[in-house]
């Protein structure tokens, strides 16, 4: 009995190590941004998405984020452009094998750099689960991205970008042996 006891220990510690490891984050991606259909009904804002494709520590994965923005530029200390905070939005990354992570984005904005026609933009998530792997994650990445316009509109608006960025953090609970991949 003392033996089945111990065992049932050493599982129970292995299991837990597996998800109770933090993973340092960097994945790479690429991919485009226009307004979106959804409507965040945040006040004085202008609802965009990003949908991005890249890899990374976790794996292959997509991302789809909706977000608000200010209409407005504010002023900012560390953007020598026009910046426009984002005041809400969330994401979801989905990973080869299936797998789904949630994240929530909590700050962040767009610094617009109108001599090179190209925004810089720095958003923090944090990570709020998902399913397989993911179930029990918790963590945060920041998004930096380079911005480029593709497409205007008739009045001479950018309105399709390209994309191009990695995420960086940390996410913890994340069940190891099941998809994950070092790339770099």
């Amino acid at each position: 009995m003392k033996h089945v006891t111990t065992i049932a220990l050493m599982l129970n510690v292995a299991i837990g190590s597996v998800y109770a490891q933090q993973t340092p984050v960097h994945m790479t991606f690429s991919g485009t941004a226009a307004a979106s259909p959804i409507d965040l009904r945040q006040p004085n804002t202008s609802t965009g998405e990003e949908d991005l494709a890249g890899n990374g520590t976790v794996g292959p994965f997509t991302f789809r984020v909706v977000k608000a923005s200010a209409v407005s530029p504010q002023a900012s200390n560390t953007c020598s452009g026009l910046y426009f905070p984002t005041v809400a939005g969330a994401g979801i990354f989905r990973f080869q094998d299936g797998s789904l992570l949630n994240a929530t984005l909590t700050e962040g904005g767009d610094c617009i750099d109108l001599v090179h026609m190209e925004a810089h933009c720095t958003w923090i998530f944090k990570i709020n689960g998902g399913t397989g792997r993911f179930q029990n994650a918790s963590g945060a990445l920041t998004l930096t991205e380079t911005a480029r316009p593709v497409l205007a509109d008739g009045l001479n608006n950018p309105v399709f970008f390209s994309e191009t960025g990695e995420f960086t953090g940390t996410i913890s609970g994340v069940a190891t042996g099941e998809g994950s991949q070092d790339v770099r």
